[in-house]
């Protein structure tokens, strides 16, 4: 029997943002900048090209160049057995198999690939996603993590049946990250016996984080974590020495933390590393062509996010 295929370590994943120049060329003095704080933060891997990477919005010769440039960070800062996830997943089954070997020549461990929704109604139904992921799995170089992001994808939403399904039928199908923010889909998924081998179910955002250990997740994959890697390796401690009433507190302020960004969107992560870091300044690529000046974090935000920042620094 050949062995399993093993899943990525258990732990703190950054959904890395990028940053780009006035004139939207990739500023990669800022991502250098950026990556190398996130490596030597401790964390257990990056995901490069995530929904907060702005992957939609990068041709494919910048995804190789991004990947290569955070294999070479992550190799020289990194922990050991820190681990690359490529954002892979696009509108084609065929795109999306190219986006996984090319991921794989630059140095990626792990694809995550998001469901197709051009053709949301209608087409996209469950035996048609289930082929789209197992061909993909099958074909690609890479073990791959299931992307469920509703908000992202028309609606689709990877219910737990096909999930586990997907994973019983394909070795190569290793974990998820459930940014849908379904607890109950997650419990499920990381307790069910038919998958018969290590699957890393993550929580995808900060927001609950704390209510994903407790039902079993491999850990999380949050935008958050751009900011606080240090904090949320703190978060993962706590847990695991069964200080759930510190943890609980610390749940709180990065729900209030996670909600204050998140109405800032993409750009707003960018803008609160400028104002706390120095570096990257609040810039989207066309369309979402979003500036959010730092001082949008004053005020509130700041309340919500600088205590944090304080005692990221302190870790």
């Amino acid at each position: 029997m050949a062995a399993a295929i093993p899943c990525p370590p258990r732990g703190i994943y950054v959904p890395a943002v990028a940053f780009f120049n006035p004139d939207e060329t990739i500023d990669f003095d800022a991502i250098r900048a950026h990556l190398t704080r996130l490596a030597k933060g401790g964390v257990d891997g990056l995901v490069i090209q995530g929904s907060n990477g702005e992957a939609m919005h990068m041709l494919h010769d910048e995804r190789q160049q991004v990947l290569r440039l955070a294999r070479e960070i992550l190799d020289e800062h990194g922990k050991p057995g820190a681990v690359i996830v490529a954002g892979c997943g696009v509108q084609s089954t065929r795109e999306t198999i190219q986006l996984c070997r090319e991921a794989k020549e630059a140095g990626a461990d792990y694809a995550l690939v998001l469901s197709p929704s051009y053709w949301a109604v209608g087409a996209m139904q469950k035996p048609v996603i289930f082929n789209f992921f197992n061909d993909v799995a099958s074909a690609s170089p890479l073990p791959i993590l299931l992307y469920n992001f509703p908000a992202v994808t028309g609606g689709i939403d990877l219910d737990s049946d096909l999930i586990i399904n997907l994973a019983v039928a394909n070795p190569n199908i290793v974990g998820c990250k459930l940014t849908c923010g379904n607890m109950g889909k997650l419990q499920r998924i990381a307790h069910d016996p038919r998958i018969g081998r290590p699957f890393a179910a993550f929580a995808g955002k900060t927001d609950f984080f704390l209510h994903g250990l407790v039902g079993g997740s491999h850990g999380v994959i949050a935008a958050t974590a751009n900011l606080l890697p240090k904090t949320h390796n703190h978060m993962l401690r706590l847990y695991d020495e069964g200080k759930l009433k510190e943890a609980q507190e610390l749940q709180t302020r990065f729900s209030r933390a996670d909600w204050a960004l998140v109405q800032l969107g993409i750009a707003g992560i960018k803008a609160a590393l400028q104002k706390y870091y120095g570096y990257g300044g609040g810039r989207s690529r066309r369309p979402l062509g979003s500036t959010v000046d730092a001082a949008k974090l004053d005020g509130e935000v700041d309340v919500a996010v600088g205590g944090l920042i304080e005692l990221e620094n302190s870790l």
